[in-house]
């Protein structure tokens, strides 16, 4: 069980100016589950999930970039970025980096979202020092070599093309660019061809710069951590890179904003060559900081979140026409939207999207029974717990947590949050999210008829 806590204690200096501010944010039982937080001179934040029962360490930073702090030039910078921090440093070169993880039997790697960055490595709780010092001196010290730039180019097309060949994942890139138009959030991750092709070491060493100040990072690890021993080993790694000078800074708040999408029947088709066709069929959604994103994870679950819901029943269960259909969420700072995915064969698109159309109306309209509101809640709940059960997914909690809300919860809040929806709750944001008018993307082998009537279905 955790509790909620405000404590906070400052550290001086023997002048006695206040040089790191830290509270208890969460409190565990016997220490199991305490969520502590300083920040550092510099704006730095460092937060640590303490679990003396294992014997693992996940220590990741978080940045606040992501692809849609990109001008349309610089589309992909966010992720080229990423790849390039592994390149080397003034005290390590990119062999250096990856032996140095590999030799205690550690795991390292990255990912960079639309709104966020994250470099993380789990190591055994006796070599956290070595993860802390690798990956601090990654996010400090990176030299952006203008032959590494050329080198990664290469390996990043490589990926931009493994994308494109699958279909299955190219589909939601397509569905952000039928839901969101060219804008930031509406461009891919990756970049294109042509922006990856014209980003130079310049550019990306100035994203670097800009996007990688102390302010906007937050360090976050979980596992048999002392927090005060890691915000030390960070300090002392951060300040031997000059990242910490400025001690009059503070954190960057997280983003906010309103920005609505009024995107309502769109359709965009990709014809291309493959076994199946895949569909998006969605509609807008609600931003990370609604607060009926409780209901939503309810709804969600309810209509395509499980071999139960309504949507695995009526296309696969019932009637055989997909191996995969599921339906799912995307929450940003300011917007966000509800997709339903399936696979099919080309032959049976029209089928399978006037199931999924006539289960979105019918649930707008009607809502869902009782019992389905009941085990979609049971099932959140469960898989709510299950997904915690690593050190790595403590560690992005906490982390993201503190980038995106600035504040942590505890599971048992959690759980209780999801339990306290309310079938009228959730029949009340049914009608509002699933009443608008949907937009349309697929990727697949189509036929012109084809493509005219799958502009109808969105009519």
């Amino acid at each position: 069980m955790t509790s909620r806590s405000s404590r906070t204690t400052a550290r001086t200096s023997s002048e006695g100016r206040a040089v790191a501010r830290t509270q208890t944010l969460l409190k565990g039982t016997n220490g199991a589950g305490t969520v502590r937080k300083t920040v550092l001179p510099g704006g730095l934040r460092v937060v640590t999930e303490t679990l003396p029962s294992v014997r693992s360490v996940t220590f990741g930073i978080w940045a606040n970039v992501g692809s849609r702090d990109e001008t349309p030039s610089l589309n992909g910078a966010t992720h080229y970025l990423e790849h390039l921090l592994f390149k080397g440093t003034r005290k390590r070169s990119a062999l250096d980096i990856s032996a140095a993880i590999d030799e205690v039997g550690g795991e390292m790697n990255a990912f960079t979202a639309k709104e966020y960055t994250c470099y993380y490595a789990r190591v055994l709780d006796t070599d956290l020092p070595l993860a802390i010092d690798v990956v601090c001196d990654m996010l400090t010290g990176s030299l952006i070599e203008p032959a590494d730039v050329d080198a990664e180019r290469g390996v990043i097309l490589e990926e931009i093309a493994m994308t494109e060949d699958d279909p299955g994942d190219c589909v939601h890139d397509l569905f952000a660019h039928t839901m969101l138009g060219d804008t930031p959030l509406g461009r891919p991750v990756l970049g294109s061809v042509d922006t990856v092709n014209a980003l130079t070491p310049e550019r990306i060493r100035r994203f670097y710069k800009k996007h990688y100040d102390p302010t906007r990072l937050v360090v976050a690890a979980a596992g048999n951590v002392d927090h005060a021993k890691v915000v030390r080993m960070v300090r002392a790694a951060f300040e031997k890179a000059g990242a910490l000078d400025r001690t009059d800074a503070v954190p960057m708040a997280p983003r906010d904003g309103s920005r609505a999408i009024r995107t309502a029947g769109r359709v965009e088709l990709l014809n291309r060559r493959s076994e199946q066709a895949h569909v998006i069929l969605g509609v807008p959604g609600l931003a990370r900081t609604d607060d009926r994103r409780w209901a939503m994870g309810v709804l969600n679950t309810a209509l395509g979140g499980g071999m139960s819901s309504r949507l695995f029943q009526e296309v696969r269960e019932k009637r055989g026409l997909a191996y995969s259909v599921y339906s799912y969420t995307s929450g940003y700072a300011d917007c966000g939207l509800f997709g339903v995915y399936a696979g099919c064969r080309p032959n049976q698109v029209d089928d399978v999207l006037k199931i999924c159309r006539d289960q979105l109306d019918q649930v707008a309209e009607e809502g869902l029974t009782d019992d389905e509101i009941r085990r979609a809640i049971g099932q959140l709940r469960g898989s709510t717990v299950l997904g915690l059960e690593d050190t790595g997914a403590l560690m992005n909690r906490i982390g993201k947590s503190e980038l995106c809300w600035g504040a942590q919860m505890s599971v048992d809040d959690m759980l209780a949050r999801i339990a306290a929806v309310t079938p009228d709750e959730v029949r009340e944001l049914a009608r509002d999210v699933l009443g608008q008018r949907p937009s349309l993307s697929v990727i697949g082998p189509l036929k012109d008829r084809q493509a005219d009537r799958l502009h109808d279905a969105v009519a």
